[in-house]
């Protein structure tokens, strides 16, 4: 893994959430974008090299919207860049690691992704993200 790609923060209001972090990082999100395969609407802020991912539930029964009923707002994922994202899901697997997917599939910021499950990482979601190549 080479850093720490982004952070997820689950939200009820995109728009009231992207109101809140504009005021506090001073700048607007540089890209909106929804993910039809993981049912949310992200937004995305930089500062300096680190990356906020904002997602908002795009159904009441989704992915996001059930863990903001559990948990409410907040905190919701930690994503990792990598080069391979093949070897990696391969490696982390074999190190005894539950993937929630058995491919990469195309995520938000032109990545593909896979998820790490919770339970195999002390309550933690982690998700891989290795860049699109055109």
């Amino acid at each position: 893994m080479k850093n720490v790609e982004h952070i997820g923060i689950a939200v009820k209001e995109l728009a009231a959430a992207e109101q809140l972090f504009s005021a506090i990082f001073s700048t607007k999100p540089y890209k909106r974008e929804t993910v039809e395969s993981e049912g949310v609407a992200t937004s995305f802020f930089q500062i300096n090299e680190t990356k906020i991912e904002l997602l908002e539930s795009l159904s009441p029964d989704g992915v996001i919207a059930r863990f903001i009923e559990k948990k409410g707002e907040g905190f919701h994922h930690i994503a990792f860049e990598t080069e391979d994202i093949i070897a990696e899901m391969k490696r982390l697997q074999k190190e005894g690691f539950i993937l929630l997917n058995d491919i990469p599939k195309k995520g938000a910021d032109n990545k593909l992704v896979c998820f790490l499950h919770p339970k195999s990482t002390n309550g933690i979601l982690i998700e891989l993200c290795q860049e699109i190549r055109l």
